[in-house]
């Protein structure tokens, strides 16, 4: 069995198995760091393939970018605050997943070198794997893009809602009333003689 093989089947069993844990573990943050190690593993398959664009672009738009935002989701939607033992939970599960990607980034970036004898030709010198996709996404899926941006829009509408919600132990602003405010109910000019109010 060729190396790059190999990876494949172990990056594709990480991934299956960071994906199952992302829908059955209890606790919102492991879910979100098995989520992070799922793209992190879909980016390296990609890889392997010699998708570069897409590989970089799983990382920078989902890891860096969507689950972020969804890890601030948690945290403002959250409303126990964690003791210290599951903070010490926390930063293990976060170890466990960094080692594991830093290895799977490891063994991609040296794959290359043990391309095995039926991998097909290299695409030559001048080919864009960025037009190729562009060309693709915006003719034949234009509809399913448009949709995904829909429902992104859709899931940030539906996060800001959530944490906008009427709470019984947190401060609210009322612009309506801000608004009211007249200058002489918080200003006051005085000449500096004048004896200040008691």
């Amino acid at each position: 069995m060729a190396f790059q093989t190999l990876l494949f089947y172990l990056f594709g069993a990480v991934l299956l198995t960071a994906a199952v844990a992302t829908v059955t573990l209890r606790n919102m943050v492991h879910a979100a760091l098995s989520l992070i190690l799922s793209f992190f593993t879909a980016a390296m398959l990609w890889m392997l393939l010699e998708a570069e664009f897409l590989s970089i672009l799983l990382v920078l738009v989902y890891i860096g970018a969507v689950l972020v935002l969804f890890l601030f989701v948690v945290m403002m939607v959250e409303r126990h605050t964690p003791t210290i033992h599951h903070r010490r939970n926390y930063r293990l599960v976060a170890l466990a997943v960094a080692a594991v990607m830093a290895a799977e980034l490891g063994a991609a970036l040296v794959a290359p070198d043990f391309v095995p004898a039926s991998a097909p030709s290299p695409a030559p010198l001048g080919h864009s794997n960025t037009q190729a996709l562009g060309s693709v996404l915006y003719t034949d899926y234009a509809l399913a893009f448009e949709a995904a941006a829909v429902a992104l829009l859709v899931a940030i509408v539906g996060a800001i809602a959530l944490t906008l919600r009427a709470r019984p132990d947190h401060h609210r602003q009322n612009p309506a009333h801000q608004s009211r405010v007249r200058k002489q109910d918080r200003l006051r000019l005085t000449d500096g003689r004048s004896e200040p109010p008691c």
